[in-house]
């Protein structure tokens, strides 16, 4: 389907199997709302991969399934947003097929539509990497709620759009997730990625 600036990415993409590759094609795409007939998007510049069941990161780690994970057991496509420290709300891309809770969280994205709109739900008066820097932010400045939990990334509220740009392998930084050092071996895992010469990113890998 075309959209006013670009493709939507469609079922096949988000069904894949791979949850990390999938984590890294998202980079340098497009993620919009339209809430209450308003436009906002940007481009995603920071990823997570969350790979259940064996993924002691992930919510649906042992396949644990409650209220609130269920909606990662759903098929790929699909919106996970759930409410983090009693603060956040935070957006995820559901992967891979109904009943496997793969998962991405979009970390931060680089503001490209309605970026007033962006500024004001995050009380900002001006541009600034910490507007969409983070996925709580992310979320906040894309007016996303659990409202949009359980939707469909095909739908005209939340999507995902290809807009031809590519992100080259060398461009891509690779790094431990945040936030889960919990999850033991698996913290360890190069499951966060961004784009390197993009200053809209959460936390940087410091070069030694």
């Amino acid at each position: 389907m075309v959209t006013k600036t670009g493709t939507k990415l469609d079922a096949a993409f988000y069904l894949r199997e791979d949850v990390v590759q999938i984590s890294k094609d998202l980079l340098g795409k497009f993620l919009y709302t339209k809430i209450d007939g308003v436009l906002t998007g940007g481009m995603i510049t920071e990823t997570e991969a969350y790979c259940a069941p064996d993924d002691k990161a992930s919510h649906a780690y042992n396949l644990k399934r409650t209220p609130r994970t269920e909606t990662m057991f759903l098929h790929g496509g699909t919106a996970y947003v759930y409410f983090c420290y009693g603060m956040h709300y935070l957006f995820n891309v559901v992967t891979n097929v109904k009943d496997v809770p793969h998962a991405v969280l979009i970390r931060s994205i680089e503001p490209i539509e309605g970026v007033e709109i962006q500024l004001q739900r995050r009380n900002l008066d001006k541009i600034h990497p910490r507007i969409t820097s983070g996925p709580g932010a992310t979320a906040k400045a894309l007016g996303i709620t659990k409202s949009q939990n359980a939707k469909s990334l095909c739908s005209d509220e939340i999507w995902i759009e290809d807009q031809g740009i590519k992100i080259l392998g060398n461009n891509i930084v690779a790094a431990p997730r945040v936030g889960v050092d919990y999850a033991g071996e698996y913290a360890l895992l190069p499951w966060r990625f961004y784009i390197s010469t993009n200053k809209f990113v959460s936390k940087r890998v410091k070069r030694t």
